[in-house]
């Protein structure tokens, strides 16, 4: 399960592969995707891509094009299952807090019918 960093620079890179399966990006491409609240450096993006490729959802070469850094990032399959993880997870919490729901309002319920019966 990824925390919300490398949720979001996993969000990134698979909006800059674009359903292909791989791409050739800057660290400032992906930089310039990730929200600004977080305060991402160069040095924090590399440590969180080296992340993601331990866990297996790219393979990442790091190469220089004109003095720049640049990312070979190809996807594999876990990479190209991100969004629809995400998709479930978002599922999965939804129908929590409607499970909570129903259980608060099954116990209300239950509660009324015992103060009617001995209140």
């Amino acid at each position: 399960m990824l925390n919300r960093y490398e949720n979001e620079v996993m969000a990134a890179v698979y909006s800059l592969c674009d359903g292909t399966e791989g791409c050739l990006v800057s660290p400032l491409d992906i930089l310039s995707i990730l929200p600004s609240k977080h305060k991402y450096t160069a040095e924090r993006l590399e440590d969180i891509l080296y992340a993601l490729k331990c866990d297996g959802y790219f393979d990442i070469i790091s190469s220089e094009r004109k003095g720049e850094k640049m990312y070979v990032i190809n996807l594999k399959e876990s990479g190209f299952a991100f969004k629809r993880t995400a998709k479930q997870k978002q599922r999965d919490i939804s129908f929590k807090i409607f499970l909570a729901f129903i259980g608060a309002l099954a116990t209300f319920i239950f509660g009324v019918i015992l103060k009617r019966l001995f209140g």
